[in-house]
């Protein structure tokens, strides 16, 4: 019976050859883009101004920059938040001028060069300061989530699996952050806790498969490593598909219905579900069967009391 569900089994380690190489393509693009292009940090990390206003007709924003560089804002930022009528002006820490003058300033110079009457929504200062410990202490937080989390698995199954999980972690976390370097999207506290919160989920994804694979090691007597890994997740791909595809309903709504305020967060989810999903499979599986993964190392070892034997033979 086991042969048996061995051959009906998905042949998923098939194709971890070409999945490592995929997987490394990807992880050497996110590096490079983040090397090149950086993250486009928000006002959280950088400190500065944010200014959100709103139109009573849609905003031009090729004038709108004209209209803050002509008064001295070279360095504004300048974005629609929402519709086109709702725009976010980001500015640099200035020490001429003081945070709460500065709002002012700008919705006059709109008004005066737009010819519309403009709302003040809300206006936010982050100093410098604060914005270079708010990033030195996001890292510290994304680096001891997975010290913590290898020194776990380790104890909880084995090294090779507990490599695999932070080889896989650090392969979703990447990816999220090349995506957003890539495009450009805005990086800040709310996308920051959506790592940590991707982290989570992938490591609960890949503790759920190294537990099936731990388990049939020991059941299965019959089969290779590889034909037991690719039972293992064959038995919990129905697991892994309806909560990947419960939580991508969830985030989908987010992220069409939430508003430009969480839309962020909901992206850096929805590519973290994806890939930590991906890497579940093949990521933590592929890197635990390469280095060598096998019954002997999962089955416990029964040690055998001193005169257990003699105790056996007594009538």
């Amino acid at each position: 019976m086991q042969i048996l569900k061995l051959k009906e089994t998905v042949a998923f380690m098939k194709y971890r050859k070409f999945a490592v190489v995929f997987s490394a393509l990807l992880m050497a693009a996110s590096i490079f883009s983040l090397v090149t292009n950086k993250l486009n940090f928000g006002l959280d990390f950088t400190g500065g101004t944010l200014i959100e206003v709103g139109f009573e007709q849609a905003a031009d924003l090729n004038e709108i920059r004209g209209i803050m560089s002509a008064n001295g804002f070279d360095d504004a930022v300048v974005q629609l938040y929402g519709s086109s009528r709702d725009v976010v002006i980001r500015l640099a820490t200035r020490a001429d001028v003081k945070a709460e003058m500065l709002g002012n300033q700008v919705l006059e110079y709109l008004q005066a060069g737009t010819g519309q009457n403009i709302d003040m929504r809300r206006i936010e200062f982050v100093g410098a300061s604060v914005g270079d410990e708010l990033a030195e202490q996001g890292g510290l937080a994304m680096l001891t989530a997975l010290i913590c989390i290898l020194v776990y698995v380790a104890f909880r199954f084995e090294w090779r699996f507990a490599l695999g999980s932070v080889i896989a972690l650090f392969h979703d976390v990447l990816l999220t952050l090349g995506l957003f370097s890539f495009l450009q999207l805005e990086f800040d506290l709310t996308v920051l806790a959506a790592i940590l919160a991707v982290i989570g989920y992938s490591l609960n994804d890949t503790i759920v498969v190294s537990d099936r694979i731990r388990e049939n090691f020991v059941k299965i007597r019959v089969g290779s490593p590889e034909d037991i890994i690719n039972t293992s997740l064959t038995q919990t791909l129905a697991r892994t598909f309806i909560t990947s595809i419960t939580t991508l309903l969830v985030l989908a709504a987010l992220f069409f219905k939430g508003g430009a305020l969480i839309h962020g967060f909901a992206t850096a989810l929805l590519m973290g579900v994806f890939v930590g999903t991906y890497s579940s499979v093949y990521v933590a599986s592929s890197i635990a069967l390469a280095l060598g993964i096998s019954k002997e190392d999962l089955i416990p070892e029964v040690i055998e009391k001193e005169g257990a034997d003699q105790e056996q033979m007594m009538p």
